[in-house]
Order: C-alpha cells, then sequence, then structure tokens
C-alpha cells in the first residue's frame, strides 16, 4: 500500500470516480466533500454524485459518442458507470438511474473502501501535496476566490436548468399513452399528446409566464443541451416542435395518427411512481411553472415533487491552464475533473474525473502518466479542453466530431460512427492492460 495521500475535493461525479481510481490503486485518499455542513442551491442530500438535473446518463448504445464513452469506462472499471447499471431505469436506448439508489450505492461504494477516509467540511484554500479540485460548477465562493487567485482569471460561466418531477398517480392515463419514438427498444417513454390548438395554448402561456431574475450584472448565457423551456419557446414555435416536443415517430399507438407537438415523461424513479418532464428545463416562478405545466394534456391535476430550478454554472478556461492529464500547468501536483474543466455532462464529467484519479495516482507512484489517445472518446474530450480556442471557449459534451478523423473517409454516417466506436473500444481494451 502506498502512504501518500492524495486530496480529493468534491464527491460529486468526477471527485467520486477519481477517489475509487486512487483507491483501487493501493492509494490513500481523504475526500472533502462540504455537504451537509454547507448545501449548495441545487443539491437536496448529502449522498455522492448527486444527479440535480436530469435522470438520464443520456445514450447507451455504440452508435452515440457517449454510448462509447459508458463502454470505455466499462473498461477501466468505474465506480459511476457500475452504479448506474446496477440502479438502471427504463428508458429505452438510454442509460437513466433511479437518482436515489445511484446516489446511495455510489456513496456506499466509495466511502466504504478502507483507503477512503471522507471529511465533511468546507475546503477553502486549496491544501498543499498531491490534489484532484472537482467542486463543480457550484464551487463555494471561498475556495472560488481561491481558483481564481490561482489561474488570474474570472470564471466563465453558463446557465443550467433541471425539469420539473412529477407524480406518475397524478396523471391522466386515459389521454397519456406509452411509447418510445420510433418503437425503438421497450416502450418506456409517457407521451401527452397535443393538438394544434392545444398546442399554441401552451406555447402562448409559457412565452408570457413570468420567470425568476437572474442577477443584474449577469447575461443570460445558457448550454444549448440544457435550455430552458421557455426561452425555446421565446426562439419560436419550430424550435419546440423540432426539439423536445417533437412529434416524429410518436404515433398513437391506438388510432395510428401522429399528434401536432408531445411531450414525454420518463421514469425517474426504480418503483415508476415519479416522472420527469424531457426536455422541460425551466426557471419559471413555482406558481407559473404549474399552471403552465396544467395545460398538457394527461396534467391537468398534475402533482409536482420537485419543481424546475435554474443554477449557475462555472468553469475554468482548460485550455490555457491544463495539460490532457487535467494537471495544473503551473503545479504538477495539482489535478481539476469535472464540468469545472469545461466538460458538460454527466458521463463527461466522471470521465474526467476517472482519467485525474489514474494520473494523480500514477504522479504519486513515480510511474508515467496516461495521456488518452485522441481515438477513444475519453481522450477526445481531454484533447478538446485543452487544445481548443481559449478566446472562445466553450463546454461540449462527447461526440464523434472531436475524435481523430479515420485513416479513410466512410460517407454513410452509420458506418462512420461504428468505425469510430470499435477502433476507439479497441484502443482502450489495450490500454486498460497497461493502467
Amino acid at each position: 500500500m502506498n502512504q501518500q495521500t492524495v486530496n480529493v475535493i468534491g464527491a460529486g461525479l468526477a471527485g467520486s470516480e477519481a477517489a475509487w481510481q486512487l483507491a483501487k490503486r493501493g492509494i490513500q485518499v481523504k475526500l472533502y466533500e462540504m455537504r451537509p455542513v454547507k448545501q449548495t442551491p441545487a443539491h437536496h442530500t448529502d449522498k455522492f454524485a448527486e444527479l440535480v438535473c436530469s435522470n438520464s446518463l443520456r445514450s447507451n448504445t455504440l452508435a452515440n459518442a457517449v454510448g462509447v464513452l459508458k463502454e470505455e469506462m466499462r473498461a477501466l472499471d468505474s465506480a459511476i458507470i457500475a452504479a448506474a447499471d446496477e440502479c438502471s431505469v427504463p428508458a429505452g436506448g438510454a442509460l437513466a438511474v433511479d437518482r436515489h439508489e445511484f446516489a446511495a450505492s455510489v456513496t456506499n461504494r466509495v466511502k466504504n473502501h478502507p483507503n477512503v477516509t471522507v471529511i465533511n467540511e468546507e475546503v477553502t484554500e486549496i491544501p498543499e501535496g498531491p490534489t484532484i479540485i472537482a467542486t463543480g460548477p457550484l464551487t463555494s465562493e471561498s475556495l472560488s476566490a481561491q481558483l481564481k487567485e490561482l489561474t488570474g482569471e474570472d470564471y466563465l460561466y453558463f446557465y443550467d436548468a433541471a425539469a420539473p418531477i412529477v407524480e406518475k398517480d397524478s396523471l391522466d392515463m386515459d389521454k397519456v399513452y406509452l411509447k418510445s419514438r420510433y418503437d425503438k427498444g421497450e416502450a418506456a417513454y409517457l407521451n401527452c399528446p397535443m393538438t394544434e390548438e392545444e398546442f399554441d395554448r401552451f406555447h402562448e402561456a409559457l412565452t408570457s409566464a413570468e420567470t425568476v431574475p437572474l442577477k443584474e450584472f449577469e447575461k443570460e448565457i445558457f448550454f444549448e443541451g440544457c435550455m430552458p423551456i421557455e426561452v425555446m419557446a421565446k426562439r419560436g414555435k419550430k424550435t419546440m416542435l423540432f426539439g423536445p416536443m417533437k412529434p416524429v415517430g410518436l404515433e398513437h399507438p391506438v388510432t395510428g395518427k401522429r399528434p401536432y407537438a408531445v411531450v414525454q415523461l420518463r421514469q425517474d424513479d426504480a418503483a415508476g411512481t415519479l416522472y420527469n418532464i424531457v426536455g422541460f428545463q425551466t426557471h419559471l416562478k413555482w406558481g407559473d411553472q404549474k399552471e403552465v405545466l396544467k395545460l398538457i394534456p394527461g396534467l391537468e391535476n398534475v402533482e409536482i415533487v420537485r419543481y424546475g430550478v435554474m443554477h449557475r454554472n462555472t468553469f475554468i478556461n482548460s485550455p490555457s491552464l491544463l495539460k490532457p492529464t487535467y494537471q495544473f500547468k503551473n503545479r504538477s501536483d495539482l489535478f481539476f475533473a469535472g464540468q469545472m474543466t469545461g466538460v458538460e455532462g454527466y458521463v463527461e464529467s466522471a470521465a474526467s474525473g476517472l482519467v485525474a484519479g489514474i494520473n494523480a495516482a500514477k504522479l504519486v507512484l513515480g510511474e508515467e502518466l496516461v495521456i488518452f489517445p485522441q481515438e477513444t472518446a475519453i481522450g477526445s474530450m481531454a484533447h478538446y479542453i485543452t487544445t481548443t480556442n481559449q478566446k472562445n471557449f466553450q463546454p461540449m459534451n462527447a461526440n464523434f466530431g472531436l475524435l481523430k478523423e479515420l485513416p479513410v473517409k466512410i460517407k454513410n454516417k452509420k458506418e462512420r460512427n461504428e468505425q469510430y466506436a470499435n477502433r476507439a473500444i479497441e484502443t482502450i481494451q489495450t490500454i486498460s492492460k497497461t493502467i
């Protein structure tokens, strides 16, 4: 057992994964988590890896880059993906989880490892010695000030929103039908069909509803993948009809007719009693949220157990500050991980923690650090956040466009993505044997 200790600050997705990767390599870990001593504006529990927005980790198929990323992480014994697989709920081709069981699973897995010591207190200064900072987009003010002093830069930021969660028993199941788009996989989504008249009425209410105001000095900067539904509505009806409310592939199973628009709900817990409204991230005032949602067919008597909320996400300018090992350029024993590095998404955040954890362990053990190749989804993200234009740096989800081009051009998109996936998995399986 190696006696040198690595500090991990933050027990979110990235911090929990980093702690796991360190501990399983025999490294002693001090895992700092300020909750429940001090809460954030978005968290509700003291559990590790709490999912504050959706309960979906997105696609679980190899036809999608995030599905490939999950498979790479499975090959590297990811604690986060293992817990997600264990706590999955029906979601068609996606990997969605019971968020409470998932957080409990990650907490037990990491907390009970003999090499992990959990310290529930706020960290206000960056510790000396090997350290991974994985405090996420909701880093406390005290530590934020320290990081600003360290980096010499202001944080960049965008706004992120969560969708409401509702009770299934409050839905009118005579109006709602069960179906997955194009009937892919199991029928896993509840669908609320709308006529054109119903859609127009809903759109009008949505655009006139009141939102919680931002601070006066802040601009409305949103990550496109988590844009509030009311912002979409103000961009125009087609933004919604070609976005979260598109009816294509959701024909009614009895009549065979395609609705004008559809609102989908996805199971949020293992018991199937709670559902979240897909793509309906919002920052409307709570009273307005309920009135607007009641205009959706089947939700006339909806009971909301968690209202939609919005919070400010901050991230560092990684192209100017980090190496592809997730090391800070000006201090070799300091690593960053998670959404604060500019990777976007649950799985991407956990993957960055995996890389930071592996490399912090290698640093302590006196071994050569690993730069994952751009042929892998893991490596392509590290490459993106450390080499893109620092003046226009914005968070990015995993996607095939980040991977190194194939040696031969393939016009067919499906075949091309299949080749990307096969190459990535083969590469990561080779790497897994050496680390």
